[in-house]
């Protein structure tokens, strides 16, 4: 997949890899994957486009709130040859016109009280100030049909209140993964799938293991490998 990015603004990461191979391994259990499609925050639109292209019966939507992201995210499609409707603006703030089967979302997930970038899209992209977690989350289970399936990526730190927040807006918590630097060092990273109405007991998956020494796990090579991504820097 090609993949047109901004020069000096915010890139897509790891955890976007991690989360595509995330929700690849729990969708597959079903016979079936079809609907709505909804990437909360596209950014270049790499998480939506991923799962779009492999789930072919899903019908992409883009929420984005950045002017540029939104002509990449539109530009990549276009690219790769995948239909999408574009929302442009405030995830929580724009007014929908359906609800949806499944959303996928990389959110800003840095605190408002760490040192922040002075490029004005790349605070955008990675602090929570304009997406609360609260607000995220209350905002994803209303636009979710009833068993409807929410996946994101979210600081470890954070789990209590991921949590708390999921059952508070009535989202069961199905899955998770942990992700680790290395096999000796906490996990920063955990992998998230809820569901709308659902009472399943949770499942968590074997930690998900970066490096070993100073190269990327054979498990992480894999998921480089079926994301097969490429990465053209364009100017903003």
């Amino acid at each position: 997949m090609l993949l047109y990015q901004p020069n000096g603004g915010y890139c897509y990461n790891s955890d976007t890899h991690f989360l595509f191979n995330f929700i690849c391994d729990n969708l597959k259990k079903f016979k079936n994957i079809k609907g709505d499609l909804l990437d909360i925050g596209s950014g270049s639109g790499i998480l939506g486009l991923l799962v779009a292209r492999d789930f072919e019966k899903l019908n992409l939507n883009q929420c984005e709130i950045q002017n540029t992201f939104q002509e990449l995210s539109l530009k990549n499609a276009k690219c790769n040859k995948i239909e999408t409707t574009m929302h442009k603006g405030s995830f929580l703030e724009l007014e929908f016109d359906k609800q949806f089967d499944i959303c996928v979302s990389n959110p800003p997930f840095y605190h408002s009280d760490v040192i922040k970038s002075e490029n004005e899209n790349i605070k955008i992209a990675r602090y929570n100030d304009s997406l609360p977690l609260n607000e995220f989350i209350k905002k994803a289970s209303k636009l979710l049909k009833s068993s409807g399936k929410f996946f994101f990526c979210y600081d470890v730190k954070q789990l209590n209140e991921i949590i708390f927040y999921l059952k508070e807006h009535k989202l069961n918590l199905e899955s998770l993964q942990f992700v680790h630097p290395k096999k000796d060092k906490d996990a920063t990273l955990v992998l998230v799938y809820a569901r709308k109405n659902s009472k399943s007991l949770l499942s968590v998956l074997k930690p998900l293991v970066v490096f070993e020494n100073e190269d990327f796990t054979d498990e992480v090579k894999e998921i480089y490998k079926k994301s097969s991504t490429h990465s053209i820097k364009v100017e903003i």
